[in-house]
C-alpha cells in the first residue's frame, strides 16, 4: 500500500507545539504560498452539505487538496486542478478566497517551512474515476462537524466550521 495509507508511530503533538520553534520564521522570513480547494457538495438526500477530505500522499493526516502556484494560472484555477489531480473531483472554484489557512510544510529533506493556504470553495459535480494521484491517496466525503474533528490546523477547523452557514446565507 502507499505510504499515505501508513500510520505514525510516534506520539502525536499538537499542531501549535509544531509551530512553536518556527515563529521567528514567521515573521522574518517570507512564508511560502499554496493554493487549496475546500470541495462541497449537497447530500444525495438533499439534507446536509459534505465537504471532501483526502489525506496526504507523506503523513497519511486528513487535508484538503491544495498545491503551488502555477504558472498562467490564478489562484482558483489552480484550486480546482488540485482538486482533480488528487481526488478526482470537478467543479466550479470561486474566484473570491474564503479564507487561510497555515501549516508547517514538510519537504523531503526533513526541512519545514510555513505555508499560508489561500482556499477556495468548489462545488463539485463530477467525481472521475481517473485521476493522476489515485491509489496514493484516501479520500472521504464528511460533515463539517466531522471535517475538523479530523484536520489538525486550528485555521482549517474553522473553515470547515464556517463553511454551511456561509452557503446557506
Amino acid at each position: 500500500m502507499g505510504s499515505a495509507l501508513k500510520k505514525s508511530s510516534k506520539k502525536p503533538s499538537t499542531f501549535l507545539s509544531e509551530l512553536a520553534p518556527f515563529t521567528g520564521m514567521l515573521f522574518k522570513e517570507r512564508m511560502c504560498e499554496q493554493f487549496a480547494a475546500l470541495c462541497y457538495r449537497i447530500r444525495a438526500d438533499g439534507a446536509l452539505f459534505e465537504v471532501l477530505l483526502v489525506t496526504s500522499r507523506d503523513s497519511g493526516r486528513w487535508i484538503i487538496p491544495k498545491g503551488w502556484p502555477m504558472a498562467g494560472k490564478k489562484p482558483h484555477e489552480v484550486a480546482a486542478i488540485e482538486a482533480f489531480e488528487e481526488a478526482g473531483v470537478r467543479g466550479k472554484a470561486k474566484k473570491k478566497p474564503f479564507g487561510y489557512f497555515t501549516y508547517l510544510k514538510m519537504f523531503d529533506n526533513g526541512q519545514r517551512t510555513p505555508c499560508c493556504v489561500q482556499v477556495h470553495l468548489l462545488a463539485v459535480k463530477e467525481t472521475c474515476e481517473v485521476f493522476r494521484e489515485k491509489g496514493q491517496r484516501l479520500s472521504e466525503w464528511v460533515s463539517c462537524v466531522e471535517a475538523a474533528r479530523r484536520v489538525r490546523e486550528p485555521e482549517l477547523k474553522g473553515l470547515f466550521l464556517s463553511v454551511q452557514r456561509a452557503l446557506l446565507s
